[in-house]
């Protein structure tokens, strides 16, 4: 018994200088190559430049450190490297490292895109171009960039442009090229296409409505962790869509999109909790969900839930002064029961001195 343990201890020490030599080696060879990936760019050259900025903005291989990145990052670029000119759009952007500059951005995105051979920057300058980032709104450039990404194969490229085809903006409306792309997209397992390929048969646009095949690509795409068909997806359970009515299944995968802050998500699972559909009824989870749609989103049916729940103390101790915040938001943006509420508090004195004129104010906004 001894001697097999002696043996187990020996294994176990031979086993853990393996693995400790195994690190070290790989560590080594890291180093080696950071070493030698400095020592160019050092020297000028400019796709080590790219790649050791590129190491330093996504912390591969190195502290992340941002600063680093935007100094070997331009230095590449002014080269005219096309990748570190596309990175350091992306650093403008999504201001990492310094302050958030989309006119800046759309500069170095452009003179990457130009390049013809770097396509994050083209999609990223079709999207700028869509959203009105640091230019003009042009949806027809944007459907210049998008194409051009579409026909070398690209699927994020395909499926922004089957969007644009869907939505009429920048070509016109067309549902059978919208579908184009997205099943070119879709061939390579692309989850946003795979989404709005079933938002297509859900909703009857350019084929027949059908919520099996709806069901079956917002399930495809939600496997991938797409929060849109993650949210889609309950929504078919919840209703009993392409499937029968499944609270559980439901209210499974709104979690997963409310998780990721998708704020459609987190509302409708607020709602889940309210009423206790597929979990116990939980008033405090409810809030929790709708008090983060309601930031997220501004949402007036969000703010508007959660004004109601600190009025009548849901979840929460009662608050007028919480209740008059949201239902006042949710009120100003048109909401009708909000604004009904809010006349109430005003007449009453719930939180605020007791006003007849604000709270006639309120009623007959509710009542138009």
């Amino acid at each position: 018994m001894i001697k097999s343990e002696s043996k187990q201890s020996a294994t176990k020490i031979f086993c853990i200088l393996i693995i400790t030599a195994m690190l070290i080696v790989s560590t080594g060879c890291t180093d080696e190559r950071e070493r030698n990936i400095r020592n160019l760019a050092e020297q000028g050259d400019a796709e080590a430049q790219n790649e050791l900025g590129f190491m330093y903005l996504h912390g591969q291989g190195i502290r992340q450190n941002y600063e680093q990145a935007e100094y070997w990052l331009r230095l590449a670029a002014n080269q005219g490297n096309a990748l570190a000119q596309s990175n350091l759009g992306f650093m403008y952007q999504y201001g990492r490292g310094v302050s958030r500059d989309y006119e800046q951005a759309l500069y170095w995105y452009r003179l990457a895109a130009e390049q013809g051979n770097v396509t994050a920057a083209q999609f990223n300058l079709g999207n700028m171009y869509r959203d009105g980032q640091g230019v003009l709104q042009d949806y027809e450039q944007a459907v210049y960039w998008f194409r051009l990404l579409a026909e070398q194969g690209h699927a994020r490229g395909q499926n922004a442009l089957g969007y644009m085809y869907q939505h009429g903006l920048g070509v016109p409306q067309d549902y059978n090229q919208a579908l184009y792309w997205f099943r070119l997209a879709v061939a390579q397992e692309n989850a946003a296409a795979q989404n709005n390929l079933g938002y297509m048969y859900k909703r009857g646009l350019g084929i027949l409505k059908d919520y099996e095949q709806a069901l079956y690509w917002y399930h495809l795409a939600a496997t991938q962790g797409f929060a849109t068909a993650q949210n889609n997806l309950g929504y078919m359970y919840k209703y009993g869509l392409g499937v029968s009515p499944n609270y559980e299944q439901a209210t499974h995968w709104y979690h997963l999109a409310a998780e990721q802050g998708y704020a459609n998500a987190q509302y409708s699972l607020g709602t889940m909790y309210l009423d206790g559909l597929g979990v116990s009824q939980d008033y405090a989870q409810a809030l929790h969900w709708f008090r983060l749609a309601a930031i997220a989103r501004e949402d007036a049916a969000a703010q508007f839930n959660v004004g109601i729940m600190y009025l009548e103390g849901l979840g929460v101790s009662q608050d007028y002064e919480q209740a008059l915040y949201w239902l006042r938001l949710s009120a100003e943006q048109g909401e009708t029961y909000a604004q009904y509420n809010l006349g109430i508090m005003y007449r009453d004195g719930l939180g605020v001195p007791q006003d007849n004129e604000r709270a006639e104010y309120w009623f007959r906004l509710a009542g138009e």
